[in-house]
């Protein structure tokens, strides 16, 4: 079972297509899209496509530059999202994010049963029973591609009344308006540069500073950077905090926010027209933690294994960017792209290789390598893998040595190379240091004996040239059968 028709649940529905494994999608909603039938709540993308680019549209290059259309084996249904773009932006708009998805599904035959409300959960002998609007569905495991979508809102007093991010109105609408968010990430800088010029005064607040030298490990993005632009050059109409906000208060005139900066000693007050959450969302997870699953970031998020399976309720999956909820090695504080489509999309088609060896007995392929085409591939992974340059540090290309020679294993998380047990074998990843510098990595693994070995960065990201050629042929010397 898949619920949810956003990228998440379609991709996962796709892939598992793909390997002929019989299963039903439900949804709520009444056409594919998920949270993109809706938000962004100012209609533009931060994650980009190219629709012209090195690679050729819809090879798996090409996957590079198309960090927003899901991934598939027909020609014709590859990089929807780009031939609908109209160039006025290098990101694409809600409307044509939509209509890439919708056209996804009419182009790989996906079946999805639109209008079917998931009600309750609970777990038989053989597997799991969903209840639904459409009647019972059993199963031996349930992916739930929910999204992280229901408004949530940090526990500081007087917030409640405030409104969300979900609540924003037309820019006009706050024409002359004092304005203070609650938020310094993406959402915050959404609302504030797209109020930017109505608002007559515009207030972010965190607690946590933000550190523009090291946006590759941010959420934010730079498309964002106008209000914090303004605050930087002393302008006194938008300004950008890190305090922590003590407590709104409601007034006659509209709000009392109070708050205590955390680079300054003392304490701050506005009065302002609006107050805006933009403290983030939560997982619509119904009745999953009344059948044990457990949560994380203050329960707003389902806890994962590294296969994104619930770590408490075996069977229970997640897929989408609820996904955030395994959040791999973390190494140098680097985070997933598991909260975006261009990486989750991978997420799904590696669970589905789980689910399928797990449940259904169908092992992936893993073919022979031979000894002198090992160098080659682990060094056009590490100079263009999609998967590996999207999932830095989360992600990676695996080969083993078996009986039989070197076999490919292919894309899985890290984390598992790293801290399972396991046949001897070599795995590259990309990674990004804490000063955002991008290298590439070799995993050794002889005996369980797991040795790391990072590699200097080259200025061109080019992994192919003889110098790369010549360190890793010394590092996987030693897996080689004929050694």
């Amino acid at each position: 079972m898949v619920v949810g028709s956003g990228p998440g649940g379609l991709q996962t529905s796709y892939d598992l297509q793909r390997l002929g494994i019989e299963h039903a999608v439900i949804s709520a909603d009444d056409s594919p899209g998920g949270m993109f039938r809706r938000f962004p709540i100012f209609e533009r993308l931060i994650s980009w496509t190219k629709p012209e680019a090195p690679a050729e549209r819809g090879t798996r290059d090409y996957e590079l530059y198309d960090h927003n259309s899901l991934i598939a084996d027909e020609k014709e249904a590859q990089a929807c999202c780009a031939g609908l773009m109209d160039r006025s932006y290098d990101v694409p708009s809600r409307a044509e994010m939509e209509d890439g998805l919708l056209k996804y599904v009419e182009r790989t035959a996906l079946s999805v049963r639109y209008g079917v409300h998931w009600t309750g959960t609970r777990r038989e002998e053989d597997g799991l029973v969903l209840e639904t609007s459409d009647g019972e569905y059993r199963c031996r495991a349930a992916v739930f591609a929910l999204g992280v979508t229901t408004p949530w809102r940090a526990p500081i007093p007087g917030l409640e009344d405030a409104s969300h991010y979900v609540d924003v109105r037309s820019p006009a609408a706050y024409g002359d308006r004092r304005v203070f968010i609650v938020g310094k990430r993406n959402s915050a800088f959404e609302i504030a540069n797209g109020i930017l010029p109505w608002a007559r005064q515009i207030v972010l607040a965190s607690p946590r500073p933000i550190k523009t030298e090291a946006l590759g490990h941010s959420a934010l993005r730079t498309r964002y950077m106008q209000p914090y632009d303004e605050h930087v050059r002393g302008g006194f109409g938008t300004s950008v905090l890190d305090a922590a906000v003590e407590r709104v208060e409601r007034s006659a005139d509209g709000y009392r926010v109070t708050v205590h900066p955390t680079d300054w000693p003392g304490t701050l007050r506005f009065d302002v027209d609006e107050v805006i959450a933009a403290t983030g969302f939560q997982t619509p997870l119904g009745d999953l933690p009344r059948l044990g699953v457990a949560t994380v970031a203050d329960g707003r998020i389902p806890a994962q294994t590294p296969f994104w399976e619930s770590v408490s309720v075996p069977g229970v999956y997640f897929a989408g960017n609820a996904t955030q909820g395994s959040a791999g090695l973390r190494k140098q504080g680097l985070a997933s792209n598991n909260s975006s489509v261009n990486g989750f999309r991978y997420n799904a088609r590696v669970l589905v290789r789980h689910l399928a060896e797990k449940h259904f007995g169908i092992a992936p392929p893993r073919p022979i390598v031979e000894e002198d085409a090992l160098v080659p591939l682990l060094l056009r992974e590490l100079d263009r893998a999609p998967e590996l340059w999207i999932q830095k540090g989360y992600l990676c290309r695996i080969v083993n040595r078996a009986q039989d020679g070197l076999r490919d294993d292919g894309i899985l998380p890290l984390q598992i190379f790293v801290d399972e047990p396991g046949p001897d074998a070599v795995a590259v990843a990309i990674e990004m240091a804490a000063d955002g510098t991008i290298y590439p990595s070799v995993y050794m693994r002889l005996r369980n004996d797991l040795q790391e070995y990072p590699l200097e960065s080259h200025p061109l990201h080019d992994y192919e040239s003889d110098i790369y050629r010549d360190l890793v042929s010394r590092l996987v010397r030693p897996l080689l059968p004929s050694n």
